[in-house]
């Protein structure tokens, strides 16, 4: 059985750091940090909503919720502090944020080891990024799940 292929947007950010050589990954896993967009008023403004990943070493908060056409809205809060972290977290957003929740729920759990982070990273922060999806496909789940009253 062969593992689900990545969405495109993902596949080709995964492609680009894969071949590139060693100096260039870490620029451009902090240029991810950088495209990370802020969270929104009603977020940043309402801590209470984002949900912890206490796994990271770092301060991490996600929230998802439905978007347009049946698609999944993602939002990182994440310190400027954590630049990696925060960069992992921009590729998540760049390629995941929209995706149906299928396509969300079907990225390999740790696609980001192809990426050749393995030599940049700590493995303790690259747990956490495993953590970090975890908790995404966790939240993403959650939505999808049928309310029922009391």
């Amino acid at each position: 059985m062969t593992a689900p292929a990545l969405p495109p947007k993902l596949q080709e950010i995964v492609s680009l750091f894969k071949s590139a050589p060693k100096s260039l990954r870490l620029q451009a896993l902090l240029d991810y940090s950088r495209k990370l967009p802020p969270l929104p008023a009603k977020y940043a403004e309402h801590p209470e909503f984002l949900k912890p990943v206490p796994e990271c070493t770092s301060p991490f908060f996600l929230v998802t919720e439905p978007g347009e056409a049946g698609g999944v809205n993602l939002f990182f809060k994440v310190p400027e502090e954590a630049p990696t972290v925060r960069g992992y977290a921009g590729i998540l957003h760049e390629a995941l944020n929209g995706a149906d929740p299928e396509t969300i729920l079907n990225v390999p759990d740790q696609f980001y080891m192809d990426m050749g982070l393995t030599e940049l990273i700590t493995p303790m922060r690259l747990r956490g990024m495993g953590a970090i999806l975890m908790r995404l496909k966790n939240e993403v789940r959650a939505g999808e799940a049928p309310q029922t009253s009391a």
